[in-house]
């Protein structure tokens, strides 16, 4: 029996490793861009914790907000209610002052002429 045996091509070996290197090479950008795709993701993480506390620093100040512009609605319509029972109350004592001189008013007008 005679024995075989496999001689291998150059010429294959060589697209061999040349395909290996090339995977290698592809092997390498893809965990290079994965690491960088975990960074941005964590830069990303960090950037929307931030934000995330900023709207909750936004939103507390909107509650004061609110709370101070509905004190200060209660206030000033009490002060409306004030300034219209005092104008009522100023607007009675004219009357009531208008009266007597209306009442005491000469019937001829004097002349002067």
């Amino acid at each position: 029996m005679a024995r075989t045996m496999a001689v291998a091509d150059p010429k294959s070996v060589s697209i061999k490793k040349k395909e290996e290197e090339d995977l290698k090479k592809r092997n390498q950008e893809l965990e290079k861009e994965l690491k960088e795709s975990r960074e941005r993701e964590e830069q990303m993480r960090k950037e929307l914790q931030k934000i995330w506390q900023r709207l909750r620093v936004a939103e507390d100040a909107e509650e004061r907000l609110c709370s101070q512009l509905g004190e200060l609605e209660a206030e000033s319509v009490n002060q409306a209610r004030a300034y219209n029972a005092h104008i009522l109350s100023l607007t009675d004592q004219l009357s009531k002052a208008n009266v007597p001189v209306n009442n005491h008013r000469s019937p001829a007008p004097i002349s002067i002429l």
